[in-house]
């Protein structure tokens, strides 16, 4: 539920949903409504702060910070580094090829292009 929270909001930062200075609910709010801990909450909101996605005003809540798309794009992209170096060790046990995994992606991009047309 953490990574899902911390996903959440760097994505919805990262496509403009959510733009400098939009606060956002407090941890209490948010624990209730996502129906988990306000220690997972709180967890998330503390990592989105040290990463400089977020801000933190005592009494006044937390709030977006002014963040560099570049910056959250070269963030995914170590994410999806990690995610692929595992995608490609599992293949390999099964001689799956990392042509097979671009054959696999090119498919999925076309179709997605194909879904929004």
């Amino acid at each position: 539920m953490y990574k899902q929270i911390t996903d959440q909001v760097r994505d919805a930062i990262a496509s403009g949903e959510l733009a400098a200075n939009d606060r956002l609910p407090s941890i209490r709010e948010l624990a209730e409504t996502l129906k988990t801990s306000v220690i997972t909450v709180k967890r998330a909101y503390f990592d989105l702060e040290n990463e400089g996605c977020i801000i933190s005003r005592p009494g006044l809540g937390s709030f977006v910070a002014a963040v560099e798309p570049e910056r959250l794009r070269e963030r995914k992209l170590e994410e999806f580094r990690g995610e692929l170096t595992r995608i490609v060790r599992s293949g390999a046990k099964f001689s799956i090829r990392p042509d097979d995994l671009v054959k696999l992606i090119r498919g999925i991009e076309e179709e997605n292009h194909a879904a929004h047309d």
